[in-house]
């Protein structure tokens, strides 16, 4: 059989290049080209009644590093074979891997696939753990991946802003990090907080001092995300915000983005920053004050971090707000860990219920930041894969998005002070499947700077998914027709028909190496390994990621000496 493939007939939804049409498309050599339309191709596919849109993309998933795997063993009861009947799979392609709030490698790629996507990415790879990250996503079966590299709260990245060094330091200092680490950006997780913790400090809002270095994280955000603009990281400063979780945190998340005086940044799970404490539970929505001042801030791009009922388990890199939750796990047991200082981790199983008013209130601010948020671009298709809920529950979550009548009828059955004080009821927006495309493909590509995936252009890779029209859109998107990876198809109407390893996305920022002098005498007086074994080389990578393909992401700066 030749390379060829051409999808005749469906609907092909691709916002990158504006596209909302019946057309065909045609693949050659794992990539998207126009072919003749009497051209013999190896296989012809009729996907008229079909929805065909770019290989999904989640860009903020939990896949990967020290704390997913705390996860798995706190939870051995998630992972016992008579609870998950897919662990001892038929399917002779896939072996046996089980789990569902923090599945296992290969059960992540299955799940994934099956779902039409074939991009996840870490959000929280330490540098000091960053082998072993890349060494987990590489055992991810079929996905592309990569990992946003945690800095803010080292501290060799807090004595340098408190010592008053200069910006082009810190700047080098980010640059080197994301080149060691082979990350595709910058993760800071409550600015200062994670450090903070550990001198027995509770809680650091935006401009509060840190006990010990007197840093305020509104100082830590700005410095951040102004040294991965000037060294032109595709993607911005990917920002966990102060005070997660706590009633009135909307005044910290508002002041986040007043201390980025206009540079990019991205606001993850931001469901969880958007809280009032209005009301005579002195807590609730601030979905409305969120969405302004996104739509206000086009510097601003967000994720939802959408809650789903249900058993799930919180896995971050905020120690200090995890201890904070502690007391409310389901089961009651909880981790909490920590690398040389450089960062650190709580693991707390959590069950979302129904008639809580606080998670029900959770549940609909979430959709409601989905729905008054104008510019869909700017908005990502997440659950913060497993805090909000595992990430196979986004059929279900599209169809809250799409159907009002459906949305209107889950609303109902939610505690009742929640119905009578959320203004969920009383949105009528409805999602487009265009917008879906773009939340969940052609938007997190373009925040990536993945200019050949998330769209269907010419040239593009072919990764596709190929949906069957269908009213209920829960339906639709839980088990597409076909979907395809680099060309390859990898699974047909839920199964898995080839298991191909994805490639490994990262970028390589051009900076001052002389970074390094400083670097130097600190490792060696701090840290366990040596600088000269602290930089992954791409051999090495390549290795971790099972032979897959490195995909490096072009980044430049006009100011790096």
């Amino acid at each position: 059989m030749n390379g060829t493939l051409r999808l005749r007939g469906g609907r092909v939804i691709d916002p990158a290049n504006g596209v909302d049409a019946v057309r065909d498309i045609g693949v050659r050599d794992g990539r998207i080209v126009d072919l003749h339309p009497k051209e013999a191709v190896g296989e012809d596919i009729d996907a008229s009644g079909c929805v065909v849109m770019a290989g999904g993309i989640d860009m903020h998933t939990h896949i990967g590093g020290g704390k997913v795997n705390l996860a798995r063993m706190l939870l051995p009861e998630d992972h016992r074979l008579n609870r998950d009947p897919i662990a001892l799979p038929t399917n002779p392609l896939e072996l046996a891997s089980c789990g569902h709030c923090a599945p296992g490698t290969l059960a992540t790629g299955y799940r994934y696939a099956e779902m039409g996507y074939t991009a996840a990415f870490e959000p929280a790879m330490m540098h000091s753990n960053a082998r072993h990250a890349h060494m987990e996503m590489g055992d991810t079966p079929i996905l592309d991946h990569g990992a946003y590299v945690m800095l803010g709260n080292d501290e060799l990245f807090l004595q340098l802003l408190a010592e008053g060094r200069d910006f082009q330091q810190i700047r080098d200092y980010a640059g080197w990090t994301i080149h060691a680490a082979k990350a595709m950006g910058v993760k800071v997780v409550n600015p200062g907080g994670i450090s903070a913790f550990k001198f027995n400090q509770r809680k650091l809002d935006v401009d509060e001092e840190h006990t010990h270095w007197r840093v305020t994280p509104r100082a830590i955000v700005h410095t951040l995300a102004k040294a991965l603009h000037e060294l032109g990281v595709p993607h911005p400063l990917h920002i966990h915000g102060s005070n997660l979780g706590v009633a009135g945190n909307i005044e910290s998340t508002l002041a986040t983005i007043e201390a980025l005086e206009g540079l990019p940044a991205h606001l993850t799970h931001i469901q969880f920053h958007a809280y009032g404490t209005e009301g005579p539970k002195k807590f609730s929505s601030a979905a409305q004050r969120l969405a302004d001042a996104v739509n206000a801030n086009p510097n601003v791009s967000i994720d939802v971090g959408q809650i789903m009922f249900g058993q799930t388990v919180t896995a971050s890199g905020d120690t200090m707000r995890q201890h904070a939750n502690a007391g409310l796990a389901n089961p009651r047991k909880w981790i909490g860990a920590d690398i040389e200082c450089d960062a650190g981790c709580g693991v707390v199983p959590f069950k979302y219920r129904e008639q809580s008013y606080v998670n029900a209130l959770q549940w609909a601010i979430g959709l409601e930041i989905f729905l008054l948020v104008k510019d869909p671009w700017r908005v990502v298709l997440t659950t913060d894969h497993p805090n909000g809920a595992p990430f196979t529950s986004y059929p279900h979550l599209i169809r809250l998005l799409t159907d009002k009548s459906f949305r209107d009828e889950q609303f109902a059955k939610l505690h009742p002070d929640v119905v009578a004080q959320s203004a969920l009821g009383s949105i009528t927006r409805e999602l487009t499947l265009n917008e879906v495309a773009i939340m969940t493909r052609a938007g997190p590509a373009k925040l990536l700077g993945l200019k050949d995936r998330g769209q269907l252009g010419n040239g593009a890779a072919a990764d596709i998914a190929v949906y069957r029209e269908h009213a209920n859109r829960e339906t639709m998107f839980t088990a597409p027709e076909h979907v395809f990876k680099d060309g390859v198809r990898v699974a047909r109407a839920g199964v898995i028909t080839a298991t191909p390893t994805g490639g490994t996305h990262f970028v390589e920022p051009v900076f001052d190496r002389s970074i390094e002098k400083v670097l130097a005498p600190y490792t060696e007086k701090h840290l366990s390994v040596s600088l000269r074994h602290a930089v992954i080389g791409p051999d090495e990578l390549c290795r971790c990621c099972n032979g897959g393909r490195l995909l490096p992401t072009a980044c430049f700066t006009t100011t790096a000496n």
